[in-house]
């Protein structure tokens, strides 16, 4: 169902669950091109990109969420058709594009002015509270990535294994959400991409600094969390060559012993096998022999 408020010479379309009749009413009443409906209609999430055509813009935004365990992440997508005097959003209502809508339709409602000039003003006011939504999803992944370098010496290694696996994950989604918008609101500062209004470089210059902001918090994580992952496999290695080694140690310890007691267990005649000290002086003699070996291996500095 499409709501509308009247921002004074401007209009603003939310849909939040589009159907048939609300694609019908963009194709028919309000001409997009069909390859923007079959967007709009795709459950295949779209890449972000600006359609530019003689008198509209399609945009189509990704925004990243946590899912319902606050685990992993996922893309939040929001398609956006912007004339000059008219804007249509899509996208669910329990999210920032419906709460904002909600709030000018309430200002609408008591009379108040929603302090909004052109499309390109309101465009921005949504780009930028969406936007403002992505800082904190950044901000949880860097205090993710900082639990799994605090969890690197005092959790068992499964656990450590899954939070390195799960910030890795969430800093690929990230980058798969931020560098193409990077992109491409640097033709929207640079003028490639006019829009309707003069002099809104500045604007989305703010909005460029701020993603550029989200890429470098994502580019220092994605290098710590390598970092964290390179430690864990050396500290990995390091503990198999300690276990490795004591084992080594308890073998050759063994050996000997093993070799003692193997001789004297042959049914054969042996010297003092017959003898009542027979079996002390084989123990004593094994005894001397570990104890000689653990001194050499404690001087050699192998234990």
């Amino acid at each position: 169902m499409i709501e509308t408020v009247k921002l004074g010479t401007l209009r603003w379309n939310h849909i939040s669950h589009p159907d048939e009749e609300d694609f019908n009413f963009l194709l028919n009443k309000n001409h997009v091109h069909p390859l923007d409906i079959e967007d709009c209609k795709s459950k295949v999430n779209q890449r972000p990109k600006v359609d530019i055509y003689d008198d509209y813009y399609f945009i189509i935004l990704h925004f990243p969420i946590f899912d319902k365990l606050g685990k992993f992440l996922r893309l939040k997508e929001v398609k956006i058709f912007w004339w000059e005097e008219q804007i249509v959003t899509i996208g669910g209502s329990n999210w920032v594009v419906g709460k904002i809508f909600k709030e000018a339709k309430d200002q609408e409602t008591r009379g108040d002015k929603f302090e909004v000039g052109t499309t390109d003003a309101l465009l921005y006011l949504i780009i930028e509270s969406v936007m403002k939504e992505s800082f904190p999803v950044v901000r949880r992944i860097g205090d993710d990535v900082d639990r799994a370098s605090r969890d690197l010496f005092e959790k068992k290694a499964e656990q450590v294994i899954e939070r390195i696996s799960i910030a890795r994950k969430n800093i690929i989604l990230l980058n798969t959400v931020i560098k193409p918008q990077l992109r491409l609101f640097l033709k929207f500062e640079k003028g490639e991409i006019e829009g309707f209004a003069d002099n809104m470089e500045d604007y989305w210059g703010n909005i460029l600094d701020n993603y550029q902001k989200m890429w470098d918090m994502i580019e220092d994580y994605q290098e710590l969390i390598e970092g964290l992952s390179s430690t864990f496999d050396s500290l990995m290695a390091n503990r198999t060559n300690e276990v490795m080694r004591i084992l080594t140690l308890i073998s050759s310890i063994i050996l000997p012993l093993t070799f003692i007691t193997g001789i004297y267990g042959m049914n054969i005649d042996l010297p003092l096998q017959k003898q009542g000290i027979a079996f002390g002086m084989i123990l004593f003699t094994m005894i001397s022999i570990a104890v000689v070996m653990v001194l050499y291996f404690k001087k050699k500095h192998w234990m």
